[in-house]
């Protein structure tokens, strides 16, 4: 079998199982089981896959059948322009989560002139701590509850060449000393809607990472006055927004000053951001 005939199998294959992009995701398993680029894979159509390409393909369609994520399978997803390790032990970087970060670039004050300590609570893969350490050179600190993604995110960190500072603990429970930012992502999905979302974020993406409580938002109750113990005076608190829940989250904020929410590419507000 060539490359074409196999792109084409796979892709038919994920459009009868209603997979996701599945001209895109056979290409990227496909790519993985070669060892190459997506690029290589259009220059070569006519090429034979060998034996051991195939074994390797075939084994991929058959977890992303069954529901696994391709950046499990692949163990990598790009956010921001950087190549991020993944595993099951974190959640899979969104891009919108990009948002995030773009708020803290844009609208977090203390960075207009310089914010020397950051602290992101929750950081799963590293993704936005490690890209603010990049971006800002600011000094940066990060913090999971899971022990097992804080080894991916310190890979990650090593691997891009980013200073982090991380620590094993719930919130912010081992963290002391003031910061200019706080910033997270934290889970926000009701307990209660586990059986409503995609089975390939219920039944592969970490819990921990996930729910925040039956209604969603008990990570926001616990996480509003960390942030305030942790922040300079006039510190900015940044946070990605589940759906719906920029009134309930706003209003956990009262005392707060400059709450201001951001929207993403679908209208949606993804972003909370105020200051201490």
């Amino acid at each position: 079998m060539d490359v074409r005939s196999a792109l084409k199998q796979g892709q038919e294959l994920f459009e009868k199982a209603e997979i996701t992009a599945p001209r895109l995701s056979a290409e990227v398993l496909l790519a993985h089981a070669i060892g190459c680029d997506r690029s290589w894979l259009f220059g070569h159509y006519d090429e034979e896959l060998k034996q051991v390409w195939w074994i390797h393909y075939g084994r991929y369609l058959h977890e992303r059948l069954q529901g696994k994520p391709t950046q499990y399978i692949t163990g990598h997803q790009e956010f921001f322009g950087r190549d991020f390790r993944v595993t099951p032990d974190v959640l899979i970087p969104r891009p919108e989560t990009e948002h995030v970060v773009e708020a803290v670039l844009k609208r977090a004050g203390p960075l207009q002139n310089g914010a020397k300590r950051i602290l992101d609570i929750g950081t799963g893969s590293g993704a936005i701590a490690i890209t603010l350490a990049l971006e800002t050179k600011a000094r940066v600190w990060a913090t999971d509850i899971s022990e097992a993604a804080v080894r991916v995110a310190r890979e990650n960190a090593r691997r891009l060449g980013a200073e982090v500072e991380f620590f094993v603990c719930d919130l912010a429970d081992a963290v002391r000393g003031e910061f200019d930012v706080v910033v997270s992502n934290p889970p926000y999905v009701p307990r209660d809607d586990a059986s409503t979302i995609q089975r390939e974020v219920r039944d592969y993406e970490p819990e921990v990472a996930l729910y925040g409580g039956a209604d969603g938002l008990e990570i926001y109750r616990r996480l509003i006055p960390e942030a305030r113990r942790l922040l300079k005076p006039g510190g900015r608190l940044v946070m990605e927004l589940g759906f719906k829940w920029a009134v309930p989250v706003r209003e956990m904020l009262e005392g707060w000053r400059e709450v201001e929410t951001f929207v993403d590419y679908a209208a949606w507000a993804r972003v909370i951001a105020a200051r201490r």
